[in-house]
């Protein structure tokens, strides 16, 4: 589990431990917070870490546009769809 409060860093320590920081997230894979004047202004991340975040978002967003799709009755019958496909592989034969 990540325990935010360990990896609070203000900018002023990350301009000059940046190589250190970097090592850190890239062992542990935890986030760090950046703050500037006291409040969080900026997260870092390891690239695969960013990845995965997008990734899932990307997948929520589907999952959402389908769930509005079924709310719509703008739906497709599984049987329908198996159908339309059979059409469309025997129009290449």
């Amino acid at each position: 589990m990540i325990k935010i409060n360990n990896d609070i860093r203000p900018i002023s320590y990350i301009k000059s431990h940046t190589a250190e920081m970097i090592r850190q997230i890239e062992e542990k894979k935890n986030p760090i917070i950046i703050t500037q004047n006291g409040e969080a202004k900026a997260v870092l991340l390891d690239v695969d870490t960013f990845q995965g975040l997008i990734d899932t978002i990307n997948i929520l967003k589907i999952i959402s546009i389908g769930e509005n799709d079924i709310h719509k009755n703008n739906v497709i019958k599984h049987n329908d769809v198996k159908t339309k496909i059979e059409e469309i592989l025997t129009q290449n034969e």
